[in-house]
């Protein structure tokens, strides 16, 4: 349930800021396969770097 809902919170902000997978992964400095990985919910990061990854996407609207 939790993967699911950080996949979702990733997906949509980077949807909404209009990125690929790719420009998000440079913008954050996340690998492009973690970040597909968070997405996907194969992967759930720890807490401070979803609010990180987040903060930056939401950043570049």
């Amino acid at each position: 349930m939790k993967n699911e809902i950080t996949a979702n919170l990733i997906r949509e902000a980077r949807l909404k800021a209009g990125l690929t997978q790719v420009q998000a992964a440079q913008h954050t400095g996340v690998p492009r396969r973690t970040l597909q990985n968070w997405e996907a919910g194969i992967n759930t990061p720890p807490e401070y770097v979803i609010k990180m990854v987040l903060e930056r996407i939401v950043s570049l609207k």
